[in-house]
């Protein structure tokens, strides 16, 4: 019986094709996926009868209102409920028109544009995304949409996601017949998500307003004990914890959601939960459902769920790790490499394309996740660095180097694992290792990007990763219709832009400095990794394939920028106020009590020098705490007020606040390591790591 509900609950609360195939006549649905396979626009007969059996479903699971579900530019996602209820005279009816189902029209002035509207051009439209499955979720029906201007611009990260689907599946359906596959109609890059986060006890998180406000702590001494053991990896999960994950998962299997594998990660309190492979425009819905339904999820056991990169300094953040594979509707993924790569033309082609593209586009790739949060991660020698480059281990290595030179590597046969164990037989061994500090990283038939933030939403990688790949595709194909040997354009698309291969550690100083000798970009902060959306190439790349106009572009730098400089003010807001209202009144508190301590012993005739001293060392750090959060005041006053460009405005929060931030952090972290714990007014490292 708990076998069948397993299996017949899955995915009862989405509008699946599956329950849309039998809930509308045959002619609806054939004429439905007949105008998706062409491309061509909706009838509206058909989507009025979607629209009615949709409405009728949703009732029947709960639903009393519907709302188009989108993602703005702020990297959450919004909803705008309207209920399927509507007067007649005295009694009501439900109504859901195919126009509804097909557009909506949210306030566009009230979400980030860059520019691209006014205060007062409040106007903007949602467009259903019918490849994408609506839900019901709290008694309403969420349908997945794009979101867009009055005058047409994109205002959201889905629909350059889809632009740049559709621009991969052109280029590669020109290439394939190119070089000998036939048949090849469309192309669809595919994505599994894995989704790092901490959980923390919801007491605790309730006396830390920073991570309330901010989804980090900006104070907080190091725990004596961290992830040194290595012991949470992997390790027997706690049972208010896996309690959580149980719940999670049940919730995703009802949405459809393809939940696999969940296990804790390497620092403690952070666990993982990895999803399989769908279409990217749906592990993107996908993955915000799932970041929604665990931080909801998790206050039901009394827990915090915290998305953010860098919840705690000193253990590990939290990534957001991007599978990436690209397939044929003729059931080929082109990143396989097969049991004879150097007779694979379609690997072969994808491959040198994807090399090319990862060394010529790795500022796009390094923009893609940049943020304030991933800052913390990416060139703080921890998973992965800033350095864009690519890992594809030994058997692919001696595949280039025979590309290259033209000398026949002899092909190792499979190995067999040996434990040394006689109980426990062989296995066969895979090609070759791992490499956890690469940022993409190719994994046996899919490159992994490392990179992406926990909070981020998979929706701006994968836009750049399949923006990139096009393109080189498109100049593959232009080659070979040149009159270029398709051999020829292989190897001269790898060895022109083999540097970007790099398989060694990415952690290392040495690496640093060969890739500067390489000509790598190295953009260790937001502000700088911003800077490429400013380079005319990547601007008439992205324009040419119809993903992002000029115009677009131009409107992302200047939101990402604004959203840097608006974390930023945020975060020092909190410190200052947390520093001022909590932390200095205490520690001077604490200070008054040791100096009362130190004239008790003086006059009790009692030679008390440690107590003298520890007295001077407080009054030195607190002199030092409140001076630097005079100098952060100062620093975020001066940035408030500047009238600079925005790149010049967003260094000064950089370089002057942030800065002053963290070194008012180190001074209040030695404080807290000396005052009582009983006097201490918020949460510890110890409480939040352990407290569960």
């Amino acid at each position: 019986m708990e076998f069948n509900k397993l299996v017949d609950d899955y995915g009862c609360m989405a509008f699946t094709d599956d329950v849309m195939k039998e809930r509308i006549p045959k002619s609806i649905y054939k004429a439905f996926h007949e105008s998706l396979d062409k491309g061509e626009e909706l009838s509206k007969e058909c989507a009025t009868v979607i629209a009615n059996a949709m409405k009728i479903w949703a009732v029947e699971h709960g639903a009393t209102h519907f709302t188009h579900w989108f993602t703005p530019m702020t990297g959450l996602t919004a909803e705008k409920h309207d209920a399927f209820l509507e007067p007649e005279g005295s009694k009501a009816v439900l109504e859901f028109s195919g126009k509804t189902l097909r557009k909506g029209e949210p306030d566009a002035s009230s979400f980030p544009s860059g520019g691209l509207r006014a205060t007062f051009e409040a106007r903007g439209y949602t467009a259903w995304d019918c490849t994408s499955p609506a839900f019901v979720k709290d008694n309403t029906l969420y349908i997945p949409t794009l979101f867009c201007s009055y005058t047409g611009e994109a205002l959201d990260k889905k629909t350059p996601l889809l632009r740049s689907s559709d621009a991969l599946s052109n280029a590669a359906c020109r290439l394939m017949p190119l070089i000998g596959v036939e048949g090849v109609t469309s192309v669809t890059a595919s994505v599994g998500a894995e989704q790092e986060y901490f959980l923390v006890d919801d007491q605790y998180y309730q006396k830390r307003m920073d991570l309330k406000l901010t989804g980090r702590t900006l104070f907080g001494a190091k725990a004596p004990k961290g992830q040194e053991l290595e012991d949470h990896y992997f390790g027997s999960i706690k049972r208010k914890v896996a309690a959580f994950m149980k719940d999670l998962d049940n919730e995703l299997w009802k949405y459809g959601i393809p939940s696999k594998t969940k296990h804790n990660e390497v620092a403690p309190a952070q666990h993982e939960v990895a999803c399989v492979y769908s279409q990217v425009n749906i592990t993107t819905d996908n993955n915000h459902l799932l970041m929604q339904l665990a931080q909801d999820i998790a206050k039901k056991h009394g827990l915090r769920c915290l998305l953010h990169e860098k919840p705690f300094a000193g253990i590990n953040g939290s990534g957001k790790h991007n599978n990436w594979s690209v397939t044929t509707n003729t059931g080929i993924n082109l990143f396989n490499p097969g049991k004879n790569p150097i007779e694979n033309k379609p690997f072969l082609a994808t491959l040198a394309c994807t090399i090319k593209a990862v060394d010529e586009y790795a500022e796009l790739l390094r923009m893609s996740i940049a943020s304030a949060g991933n800052d913390h991660r990416l060139g703080a020698n921890e998973a992965p660095p800033a350095i864009i480059s690519m890992f594809l281990g030994e058997e692919l290595d001696a595949l280039v180097e025979e590309i290259c030179t033209g000398k026949k590597v002899d092909k190792e046969e499979k190995v067999r694992f040996e434990t040394g164990v006689s109980v426990v037989p062989t296995f066969s061994k895979d090609n070759t290792d791992r490499n956890r500090t690469s940022p993409f990283a190719f994994t046996g038939n899919k490159f992994e990007f490392r990179a992406v933030g926990s909070s981020q939403s998979v929706a701006g990688p994968n836009t750049i990763l399949n923006a990139m790949l096009a393109q080189e595709m498109i100049e593959m194909a232009d080659a070979i219709e040149a009159g270029k040997p398709f051999e020829e354009v292989v190897k001269e698309f790898i060895s022109e832009h083999k540097r970007i291969i790099f398989n060694g550690d990415g952690y290392s100083a040495e690496w640093e400095k060969e890739a500067e000798k390489r000509g790598l970009p190295n953009h260790k902060n937001t502000v700088d990794a911003l800077k490429c959306l400013k380079n005319q190439k990547y601007i008439d790349m992205l324009d040419k394939l119809g993903i992002y106009s000029s115009v677009e572009l131009n409107s992302r730098y200047e939101i990402l920028l604004e959203n840097y400089m608006k974390v930023i003010q945020v975060e020092a807001l909190t410190a200052i106020k947390m520093a001022k209202t909590q932390l200095y009144p205490v520690a001077c508190h604490y200070l008054e009590k040791v100096s009362q301590e130190v004239s008790a012993t003086q006059l009790a005739g009692i030679a008390a020098p440690f107590l003298k001293d520890d007295a001077h060392q407080l009054s030195i750090l607190l002199s030092e705490m409140k001076e630097k959060l005079n100098l952060l005041e100062k620093n975020v006053s001066k940035a408030q007020n500047s009238d600079v460009d925005v790149f010049e405005v967003a260094s000064i929060w950089r370089d002057d606040v942030f800065q002053t931030m963290q070194s008012l952090r180190e001074t209040v972290d030695e404080i807290e390591e000396i005052v009582d714990d009983a006097y201490w007014p918020i949460p510890t490292y110890v409480d939040l790591l352990f407290g569960i």
